[in-house]
């Protein structure tokens, strides 16, 4: 059992020092992986995590919310104790998109696409820890991990036939929030939708939704981690993202799931951007986001698409390489984020912690969650900002000063 512990660990978890790891697999992924990970042990960011099983949701089929690949879709669960029997954390998990027959149909063959693939057990780290020291706030919940087969931020409703995919995200939603209810859900007092990546765009479309579940007297707040996908400019002046988004949208039936408070005034594709849709979410919602994102920054702003001779390639894979012109444009992609959420930051219910780092997903890595260097904006790490907000303690909108100010980062280094 220890070796599966550290294997799931070195499989999920981002080291401190020394981090070098494989480049992006196009849009079909946007988490990060190892390629390598030096003088870090399995313990260095949080010591033995609580490992969780895997649980299919039985009824999901006669409900046709499926896979890609037609298995049922799955999440792990950690129950609550004591103060936090009756709260509950949903976990939205991130892992990219797919935009076309091609893609979907290798997805099918992955943990993205088929619950056959998924792993059957993960450890529970950082907002999904079990250790009052590793996630002070949240530690004693109800913790949730949904897991992602779907390819669409779980928002689609449709299907490919000659292909044998199905686009059922929203009814993989649909499932698992009754099945979780008919757990003990409904009994909550308290409860916090939240989900990195894909997952955090994810989050953002589900929020009112999720609050709609619960009665008036429940606490519900929303989180996204590293979700805020701008619809920018690429390196050749482009616009790669809304491309890809755009085929994701059509190909996966995506238009009547999204709010009709964008659709009824914006193209379909674009109320897939979270810049358009933040403004009219009714739900307390904190944003969580790297300004120069690493996943946008190679998958959006500069693809290999977009930089056919190359003059990218090291300013993506380590910051420290970029010219002064690149990291000029960099801060022309923050300033476009931080044009994004000044509405959104003008209501006192929404939280914002916005750091000036080259990272993707803080809230999973025990390292930029909750530990002795956690990044900092101020003197306020992201663990103690969103519960500060969560639990009303304290108004928390954090915008950093721009890069590179921040010594505090994780910033992410590729090879």
């Amino acid at each position: 059992m220890g070796k599966l512990v550290l294997g799931l660990w070195v499989v999920f978890v981002l080291g401190v020092f020394s981090k070098c790891i494989v480049g992006f697999e196009h849009f079909n992924v946007t988490e990060l992986r190892f390629e390598s990970l030096y003088g870090v042990s399995a313990a260095s960011a949080a010591s033995n995590p609580l490992v969780v099983d895997l649980t299919l949701i039985q009824g999901a089929a006669a409900q046709g919310a499926v896979c890609l690949d037609g298995t049922l879709p799955g999440y792990h669960l950690d129950r609550g104790s004591g103060s936090g029997e009756n709260s509950w954390l949903i976990q939205l998990e991130g892992g990219g998109w797919c935009n076309n027959r091609r893609s979907c149909v290798y997805r099918k063959t992955t943990r993205r696409g088929s619950s056959n693939y998924m792993e059957k057990q993960i450890p529970f780290t950082g907002i999904l820890s079990n250790k009052a020291e590793e996630n002070p706030d949240f530690f004693n919940w109800n913790r949730v991990k949904l897991r992602y087969c779907d390819g669409a931020s779980f928002a689609g409703d449709g299907e490919d036939k000659a292909a044998k995919l199905e686009f059922k995200g929203q009814r993989i939603w649909s499932a698992a929030m009754e099945e979780l209810m008919s757990r003990g859900m409904h009994n909550a007092n308290q409860a916090l939708l939240s989900g990195c990546s894909a997952g955090g765009l994810a989050s953002i479309l589900h929020c009112d939704e999720f609050r709609d579940l619960f009665p008036g007297s429940t606490k519900v707040k929303c989180l996204s981690d590293a979700g805020l996908f701008l619809d920018a400019a690429d390196v050749s002046g482009g616009h790669t993202l809304r491309k890809f988004f755009g085929g994701v949208v059509s190909l996966q039936g995506l238009r009547k799931n999204l709010p009709s408070t964008c659709t009824n005034y914006l193209d379909p594709t674009s109320c897939f951007f979270p810049e358009n849709l933040i403004a009219n979410i009714k739900t307390p919602l904190f944003i969580l986001n790297a300004a120069y994102d690493s996943w946008q920054v190679q998958e959006s702003l500069a693809p290999a698409s977009a930089d056919p001779s190359g003059y990218w390639r090291d300013c993506k894979m380590d910051h420290a390489q970029c010219t002064e012109a690149q990291v000029q444009f960099l801060q022309g992609f923050r300033n476009h984020m931080l044009n994004a959420v000044k509405g959104f930051s003008t209501s006192e219910q929404n939280g914002l912690f916005i750091n000036s780092c080259f990272a993707h997903c803080q809230t999973e890595r025990q390292d930029t969650w909750f530990a002795d260097d956690s990044p900092l904006i101020g003197t306020k790490g992201i663990a103690l900002g969103v519960g500060d907000w969560y639990f009303d303690r304290a108004d928390i909108k954090a915008i950093d000063c721009p890069y590179p100010c921040d010594k505090t980062c994780h910033n992410l280094v590729f090879k």
